[in-house]
């Protein structure tokens, strides 16, 4: 695969889940709630987002970029 097409298509993929972190931010303080997470949301997302930081950590370090 052409390094610099993977690497666009890793970009464009960050972009859109900022921004849609960053809709569900704006929606949440437009109605006036307060932004938290519970015990329950922390279960959710912790299983989501550690093996993407593990994965792409593991890829940087043994430079398969």
């Amino acid at each position: 695969m052409n390094d610099s097409a993977f690497v666009i298509f890793i970009i464009f993929g960050v972009i859109w889940i900022v921004m849609a972190a960053a809709a569900v931010i704006a929606v949440m303080k437009a109605d006036g709630q307060k932004i938290r997470l519970s015990k329950t949301a922390l279960m959710v997302v912790i299983p989501i987002i550690v093996p993407i930081i593990l994965t792409l950590a593991y890829a940087a370090l043994r430079g398969t970029f």
